[in-house]
């Protein structure tokens, strides 16, 4: 099963999911990530950040979902919701959920802050991503079913 982490610029929230997910997630379930306006780079503060939850960060990079390498089962974006941002629609017959994160790399203030942005999105993330695996994805066979649970979890703070 392929889950599809998607923003818009691919270079934090949608970075942090993927590589968070793939740690964490059983043989079989793998995490890509790509934005509808890539911003071509990683942003240093989320590598920073996966570096030191112990977590790989070799192979990640921003890439536009015009290149996927397959085609996912689940798409989750995860732009903010209350940051006026617009979440790009992923055009495809799949599982979709929003996740809405604010976005890190806009948050402003002393080091200190900024990295705390980045935390919170990374914590939110990560519970977000262990409820989803803790799902019995068979007891969900409609697609209906999983894309509700999958809603619900995208409430979790």
């Amino acid at each position: 099963m392929y889950i599809l982490f998607l923003c818009t610029g691919n270079s934090c929230r949608s970075i942090l999911a993927e590589a968070t997910f793939n740690a964490l997630a059983p043989e079989g379930m793998r995490a890509i990530s790509a934005g509808s306006k890539p911003t071509g780079e990683v942003h240093p503060r989320s590598i920073a950040l996966l570096k030191r939850k112990g977590i790989a960060t070799e192979g990640y990079y921003s890439k536009s979902w015009d290149s996927l390498p397959v085609t996912p089962d689940v798409v989750i974006t995860v732009c903010g919701n209350a940051a006026g941002e617009t979440c790009p629609a992923y055009l495809g017959h799949v599982v979709r959920a929003h996740w809405g994160v604010d976005d890190p790399a806009k948050s402003t203030g002393t080091d200190a802050e900024i990295d705390a942005a980045f935390e919170k999105a990374y914590s939110t993330l990560r519970r977000r991503i262990e409820s989803f695996l803790s799902l019995d994805i068979v007891a969900l066979k409609s697609q209906n079913k999983l894309n509700k649970t999958l809603q619900e979890i995208g409430l979790i703070e």
